[in-house]
């Protein structure tokens, strides 16, 4: 058997870590209840596993257990905070705010909305990826309901000031939502220090399981009002109904906790990492950094390239490491990153793009392999193009 690519696209998804999988199994085939039933002890096996695991999830990000609301990923959160909101504010105004390099999972929801009369206006960014206070406030009106924007992008890393955001938000008496998909276990989270009313998170970009995540909604200071998206059994309060998932529930709670706890040791080492491969491509020349290298994800790198081809580019590549050019969710099409064209990158910078995502069992060996590989694939691909 031919020996498998590197992986570097951990902001696609994540293998499973070890750990998490063995706190899932025996919910799998023995205490294998609904955790709805409350008449027998599998379903009260079940109902506490559920409550250990929101509890923990809430405490990592300063919340209460009751405003955690289980979904079956981020891209169902966000649409849930986002529909969910302008469907029950809607007597108190038709505007949100959001950012152009949102997540399509933000975008979309928002294009939605637009065709049933809300209006959207998508702030630009800066160069570097991040937003401009001053042209988040003067876009705030009387009849803005909802602000989103994302705590970490999916395709540059770059961090947005939450706090700050979230501090002008309150003092105009909007709502504040954040897409946390790529920030949660990676950067410390406090919604309520950050004046964060509605966050989404999943847990196969932190080492777990597909098909669950959580919406966070605040209850007080202020109390969020919500629609559901999804009628049926009155599950999660009735937020959100469906028969909760509790291997993948107890999955969730288990990797974020991991998350948390080796966060600071694991973030100082894919720093290092991500130095080490950014260190080879800048002596490389013709390479554009995009994003803010200082305000970004410790396991993001994302780079443009001069002289090449994207396509022939992630061909020559593929054998040794597994990376995208983009997100993972657009991945089928050939137009340029919205993310990246929002930055100034023309079209063929956009398309000539490379994005790093370093991960939990990546090691510096791995590392210099694959800066070696891609080095050499750029001037070959610039030789041949002359």
């Amino acid at each position: 058997m031919s020996q498998r690519p590197i992986y570097l696209d951990a902001h696609a998804t994540t293998p499973m870590d070890q750990r998490v999988l063995e706190a899932m199994l025996p919910y799998f085939i023995e205490s294998f209840g609904n955790p709805s039933t409350n008449t027998h002890v599998y379903g009260w096996e079940a109902s506490a596993a559920v409550k250990n695991a929101r509890e923990k999830i809430a405490k990592i990000i300063n919340a209460t257990p009751a405003e955690i609301v289980f979904t079956s990923g981020a891209t169902e959160a966000n649409n849930l905070a986002i529909k969910g909101v302008a469907e029950a504010y809607f007597n108190q105004g038709k505007h949100i705010i959001t950012v152009a390099t949102e997540h399509r999972a933000v975008l979309d929801p928002c294009a939605y909305l637009a065709t049933l009369g809300f209006e959207v206006t998508y702030l630009p960014v800066q160069s570097d990826g991040l937003l401009d206070l001053e042209t988040l406030l003067a876009a705030i009106r009387e009849d803005t309901i909802l602000v989103s924007v994302m705590a970490a992008n999916n395709e540059i890393g770059v961090l947005q000031p939450l706090a700050e955001i979230g501090a002008i938000c309150h003092q105009r008496g909007v709502l504040f939502h954040s897409d946390a998909a790529q920030a949660i276990a990676k950067i410390p989270l406090d919604v309520s220090a950050m004046n964060i009313d509605l966050m989404s998170l999943t847990a196969h970009k932190i080492y777990g399981p597909k098909g669950i995540g959580a919406l966070y909604v605040r209850r007080r200071d202020p109390k969020v009002k919500l629609a559901a998206q999804i009628q049926g059994g009155g599950q999660e309060k009735g937020r959100r109904s469906g028969t909760l998932y509790t291997p993948q529930i107890v999955g969730f709670a288990k990797a974020l906790e991991i998350g948390e706890s080796e966060m600071e040791t694991e973030s100082a080492r894919l720093l290092q990492l991500k130095q080490q491969l950014w260190s080879m491509f800048e002596s490389l020349g013709g390479i554009h950094l995009n994003g803010n290298f200082a305000q970004s994800l410790h396991n993001n790198l994302n780079i443009s390239i001069e002289g090449v081809n994207g396509s022939a580019l992630l061909l020559g590549l593929q054998s040794v490491v597994a990376v995208s050019s983009g997100s993972a969710c657009s991945a089928e099409s050939t137009a340029p990153s919205h993310v990246l064209t929002a930055l100034g990158r023309d079209e063929k910078l956009a398309q000539a793009s490379l994005r790093f995502g370093l991960g939990r069992f990546n090691t510096p060996e791995e590392i210099a392999t694959v800066g070696k590989t891609a080095i050499a694939t750029i001037k070959s691909l610039r030789q041949a193009n002359g």
